[in-house]
């Protein structure tokens, strides 16, 4: 995590660099923003009756988009790309396995004490943006407005658990839903950019309820995003 909070510190001082060094020669076909790298703080909204989250839950992405201009000025433009993201919530939903090879859910109270409860996984992201920016070829510093669609593939996910209920992962476990899908929207000026990331559809399948009420939990990233070349 150390190396991943490094990395994010010195894009921006990369970003700057990259404007310093301008060559002479003017680029009219530019494209921009094709690569980003982000954290986020992530949220979990619509949840049952008494979960609540705890400690910091993290995400962090990384990927590629092919900028695409489609007027003159190359100032707006369509990407379509590729990307992964790893995301981490902490909360008191305690899941774990019935004889049945199902998955038992349940709010873990004030009594059942514990010092881990999370659940996290990895995906891999498809970003599609509608770009709007102030750039022109010579200027590195602009401010921009990104909004589109993201949707991913879950490939792997844990649950881990430790406390009074002694030691608890679960690896892929199968009532997560596969495919996310979700708004996002991206705001800043030069390097530094607001990033928002709201899932459209639910974090669990129809399987997993609580006392036979559907989880339907979905997510909210805020953070912040790099962009680079």
């Amino acid at each position: 995590m150390k190396k991943i909070l490094f990395l994010i510190l010195c894009f921006p001082w990369f970003g700057m660099a990259q404007g310093d060094g301008l060559s002479s020669t003017v680029d009219s076909l530019y494209r921009e923003d094709q690569f980003y790298v982000g954290v986020t703080y992530n949220l979990l909204s619509n949840q049952p009756k008494s979960l609540s989250q705890n400690g910091f839950s993290l995400g962090f992405n990384l990927g590629f988009i092919r900028d695409m201009p489609i007027n003159k000025r190359r100032n707006v433009s369509i990407g379509l790309g590729i990307g992964y993201a790893t995301n981490s919530f902490n909360q008191n939903l305690l899941i774990t396995k019935d004889g049945a090879g199902g998955y038992t859910y349940s709010i873990l109270n004030d009594s059942q004490t514990f010092t881990k409860n999370k659940f996290s996984n990895q995906v891999v992201e498809v970003p599609l943006e509608f770009r709007w920016r102030t750039s022109t070829p010579t200027d590195y510093a602009f401010w921009r407005i990104y909004t589109g669609l993201r949707v991913g593939y879950v490939f792997h996910n844990t649950v881990k658990y430790s406390g009074n209920q002694g030691d608890i992962k679960l690896i892929n476990v199968s009532d997560f839903n596969k495919f996310q899908y979700g708004l996002t929207l991206s705001v800043g000026y030069n390097t530094w950019n607001l990033h928002l990331n709201y899932n459209l559809n639910a974090l669990f399948n129809d399987q997993a309820n609580i006392d036979g009420i559907p989880i339907d939990m979905n997510t909210l990233k805020l953070g912040l995003m790099f962009f680079i070349l």
